[in-house]
């Protein structure tokens, strides 16, 4: 069972998309394993985006994360990371397959809405122990999950 950590980033909570986001993970059968609307403060925002210190648009990204409100979340399911990102789309809005959350809300890439974990090794339960403490995290089952997992 993976895990991974979706956003739904500033842009996304001004549009009121939160609920969208929630109900289309929930619908395509993963499990909301932890959640929490927050602030972002900027020491959680310079590590997650350490692997961008020193580009020209890191400045700006981490201005933006801290700008407003973000609903970070946890999300569980066989191939998790990989289910997320084919849900979210791809960064660029103009790029993303069309019914995926940045193909039929997002405009430019620079206001994609969401983030979720990519699939480098490690990455997403890097991202995970970031934002979330291990007593955060929900063990649950659902009795639904017998219908969609083997």
């Amino acid at each position: 069972m993976e895990r991974s950590l979706v956003l739904v980033k500033p842009d996304g909570v001004q549009r009121g998309l939160v609920g969208e986001v929630i109900s289309r993970l929930e619908r395509r059968g993963l499990r909301l394993v932890a959640a929490k609307f927050m602030w972002v403060p900027k020491d959680l925002a310079e590590k997650h985006y350490a692997e961008h210190l020193g580009k020209n648009f890191y400045p700006g990204l981490i201005e933006y994360i801290t700008s407003a409100p973000v609903m970070a979340m946890v999300w569980e399911g066989p191939r998790a990371v990989l289910l997320v990102r084919q849900t979210v789309g791809k960064t660029d809005p103009l790029e993303a397959a069309p019914g995926s959350i940045r193909h039929d809300f997002g405009l430019v890439k620079g206001r994609n809405l969401i983030h979720a974990s990519d699939d480098q090794p490690g990455s997403a339960e890097r991202e995970v122990s970031l934002w979330f403490k291990p007593e955060e995290l929900v063990t649950w089952s659902r009795e639904l999950d017998r219908w969609l997992m083997e």
